[in-house]
């Protein structure tokens, strides 16, 4: 209310000087006086009621979805006037009243029939989608207009909603929480939110009628109105354990691969959904969790059926299995899993080492077994190391299965021959031996990268890599003096023949056989080497004293190793006539050798020598180079040459008194020359066998490429009888290393129990080979009988 202030009018003297105080008069009176008429209150009224009209008057535009006649600022104006008025609580309620009554009516048909009156999903769905965008729009509008009343009365209201959280609530409560029926008796919410479940299975089973961004747009409907976690998880993960049910029982009837791999895709997709539409994290998890326990905890003879996971590693499939591995990753029966892994290795290992048709292949095929099962630990497993150790444990079962030794009837482990030979391959011939399969792919390459190692790209260092994995395998095997006995033996004969292929490859597998075993175990292999560095010495030394005193060499040329007898193989002794030049050359060193080392003897092992000698043939002479023996028979033809016709041919018997070579030596030896690649001589009658009655002659029309000829050294290769010779020697050595282990445990300990005795005669001996419990007991009866042991009830004693 505006006042005035007003004063009654004086007389002026204009002559005399103003004062504003006249002290005679005192203070003047004021009068304040009321300037609005009465009218100008009905005016306020009046623009109150109309602001209040306008403001509705644009509420039902809004919702009617069209433009307001007042600007919007003028609208916000009226609000904050209203609300500067006392009026702000009555614009609340009316405008909730407004909205929700339009929600309630307005709203509702027009989703019942947008949808076609039917409640159908998917169509609902469309429809609350459509009007909850259009609310949206709207809430917007409505928002900006009564901004003033969210700022200056609601904001501070905790018993009222701010505009936009009652927007969403009236929604809310209009479609999917109102207690009452709409007008044609049923609520959209419940229609839209098994809509929403149908595009998901619309999606899973691939139908045409799927919609993204529906999908997509209700998702985000749903989180807004809060209502995501009551209505819309729940149904969904109720409909998706009914899905999977009978998406399991669909695919469990066909085979392992296509279940896991059927498998991998859905829960692929099912991931690829929650995160593609933004469903929440929970979902995500309770659907995988659902899946999980529906696929794969129901189904756990299926995925560990030890038939159909043979099939899928004999097959080698890596992805399958590698998709099998990631089912199992969030279930209990993961573990389980190495059961049939286990019992597939035992299997499939155990046909590889009694297939006795094959027995040359054994290592390799052993080798290539374990590299396909080390890749798929790698590739599949995620190099768990409970599959590594499974691995291991089934090697060494089936290695040294008992079982073994009656399908080859060797007594002792085959499999420690064969990967004595395999080695003995490798140091011979180099990785060019190997197939393809077993050299280290990019990824091995990659590993030894990182891990510091030397590429695997070169070759010394894949071959130094092929030797620790045969090595891996003679760590399996219990019986590992056969493999002493047998490596020793392709030992001997690479040093002797000069069959290295690398010295430094030699070097390396002594030194990883002394680390692996001790240096007991490499002590007479580590003399061999040592043998043939003195002996090169020996032959220097010989040289300068033969040249010393003049002696003639008549054109030979004579080098001799000199070996250690108790560190190097049994040879057996042959007698052999050989030609007078060679025979003066070695009775020459044998004086020599024996004048040197006073008390020393030499033992000449004609079998293991071999020499070049010089032929001369139609198209040209040749070098060559051959065993002694075979040697020996070429120069017995010197004799009948140039005697002409039936006088230059020479019968078997005559072969073998001119050479002094009997049985099996000289028929391999004849073999060699007569029927193999290279034939210098020609056998009459022609064959590959050689007889009594047959004869030979020089093949004056040998012809070759090369000028020096490797001619086949049969004599060299192991027969079938030196091959079990040394598993019986092997055997016997075992039980005398049995029985002086009994000795030397009952000498110090006096008196034992029957199973303290052969529980440590087992410990014993364990390192060298097992022995069984009854080669145990049989080897303390041999003792009790040499009267070393006394048998005192359950006990022994010993007797000094």
């Amino acid at each position: 209310m505006s006042k005035l202030l007003t004063r009654r009018p004086d007389r002026v003297d204009l002559t005399k000087p103003r004062v504003s105080i006249q002290p005679h008069q005192g203070v003047r009176k004021l009068t304040i006086k009321n300037l609005r008429p009465a009218a100008r209150q009905d005016s306020l009224d009046q623009y109150y009621a109309r602001a209040f009209g306008e403001l509705q008057d644009a509420l039902r535009c809004i919702l009617e979805r069209k433009q307001p006649k007042q600007p919007l600022e003028r609208l916000y104006r009226n609000v904050e006037d209203l609300c500067r008025h006392g009026k702000a609580k009555e614009i609340y309620d009316h405008l909730r009243m407004i909205c929700e009554a339009h929600l309630q009516h307005e709203v509702l048909a027009a989703i019942d029939r947008d949808a076609g009156n039917v409640h159908l999903g998917v169509p609902k769905l469309k429809s609350v989608h459509k009007h909850w965008v259009i609310w949206q729009t709207q809430s917007t509008t409505i928002r900006s207009i009564f901004s003033y009343l969210d700022r200056a009365f609601l904001l501070n209201q905790k018993d009222l909603q701010q505009i936009n959280d009652m927007t969403i609530s009236l929604f809310r409560r209009a479609c999917f929480k109102h207690t009452e029926l709409n007008r044609h008796g049923r609520l959209p919410g419940p229609d839209a939110i098994s809509g929403m479940c149908d595009l998901v299975e619309y999606d899973r089973r691939a139908d045409a009628r799927f919609d993204a961004a529906l999908l997509r747009d209700s998702v985000s409907m749903v989180n807004v109105l809060n209502i995501y976690g009551k209505y819309f998880e729940p149904k969904l993960l109720s409909c998706s354990r009914a899905y999977f049910s009978e998406f399991a029982e669909e695919h469990s009837a066909a085979s392992l691969k296509s279940y896991i791999t059927a498998c991998e895709g859905l829960l692929a997709r099912e991931d690829f959904r929650c995160n593609a539409y933004n469903f929440d994290s929970t979902t995500k998890r309770q659907l995988m969790d659902d899946a999980h326990a529906t696929l794969i905890d129901e189904y756990t003879d299926k995925l560990l059926d030890g038939e159909s996971l043979s099939k899928l590693l004999d097959e080698n499939e890596v992805e399958v299995l590698k998709a099998l591995y990631e089912l199992l990753r969030l279930s209990s029966i993961q573990k389980k899993l190495k059961e049939p892994w286990t019992a597939y290795i035992k299997v499939a290992g155990s046909a590889i080492v009694n297939d006795t048709a094959r027995g040359d292949e054994m290592v390799v095929r052993l080798l290539l077994f374990r590299r396909t099962l080390d890749v798929m630990i790698r590739d599949a497993f995620d190099k768990d190391a409970d599959f590594s150790y499974s691995l291991k444990e089934a090697f060494a079962s089936f290695v040294n299965d008992k079982k073994i030794l009656a399908s080859w009837k060797t007594g002792t482990s085959k499999v420690g021959e064969m990967i004595a030979k395999h080695i003995d391959l490798l140091l011979r011939g180099g990785l060019k031996t190997l197939p393809q399969s077993l050299l280290s792919d990019v990824q091995d390459r990659a590993d030894a990268e990182k891990s510091g190692q030397a590429s695997t790209g070169d070759e010394d260092a894949e071959l130094d890599r092929q030797l620790d994995q045969a090595l891996e395998l003679f760590r399996f095997i219990e019986g590992k003096d056969v493999f002493e006995a047998f490596y020793k033996q392709d030992l001997a004969r690479r040093l002797l023949m000069g069959r290295s292929a690398s010295a430094d490859a030699e070097r390396s597998m002594l030194s990883k056989l002394k680390s692996e075993c001790g240096s007991s175990f490499t002590h007479n292999l580590e003399q061999m080497f040592k043998d043939q560095a003195l002996a090169r010495d020996e032959m220097a030394s010989y040289r300068a004293w033969r040249e010393g005193n003049g002696h003639k060499t008549g054109g030979l040329d004579l080098s001799v190793s000199i070996l250690s007898a108790a560190a190097w193989p049994t040879y057996p002794d042959t007698n052999i006539l050989l030609p007078d030049n060679v025979a003066s050359q070695v009775e020459q060193f044998d004086k020599y050798y024996v004048n040197k080392h006073t008390g020393r003897r030499l033992t000449w092992k004609h079998s293991l020598a071999h020499c070049v000698v010089k032929a001369r043939f139609n198209k040209g002479p040749k070098e060559l180079l051959v065993s002694a023996y075979q040697a020996v028979v070429l120069t017995l033809f010197n004799q009948v040459e140039g005697r002409g016709g039936d006088n230059e041919v020479l019968t078997y018997q005559q072969v073998s008194e001119g050479t002094g070579l009997t049985g099996g030596d000289l028929d391999r030896t004849l073999q060699s020359l007569a029927c193999g690649k290279s034939r210098v001589l020609t056998k009459n009658p022609k064959g590959k066998e050689v007889n009594p009655t047959d004869t030979f002659t020089v093949n004056k029309a040998f012809v070759d490429p090369k000028y020096r000829v490797k001619i086949n050294q049969i004599q060299l290769k192991e027969t079938k009888e030196e091959n079990q010779a040394t598993h019986e020697r092997v055997a016997q050595d075992r039980q005398f290393e049995t029985q002086a282990a009994i000795v030397r445990i009952m000498k110090s300990r006096k008196t034992m129990t029957h199973a303290e005795l052969v529980a440590e005669v087992i410990n014993q001996t364990k390192s060298r080979g097992a022995v069984d419990t009854a080669e145990i007991k049989k080897n303390i009866e041999k003792l009790i009988e040499k009267e070393y042991l006394e048998r005192e009830g359950n006990s022994y004693e010993y007797l000094a």
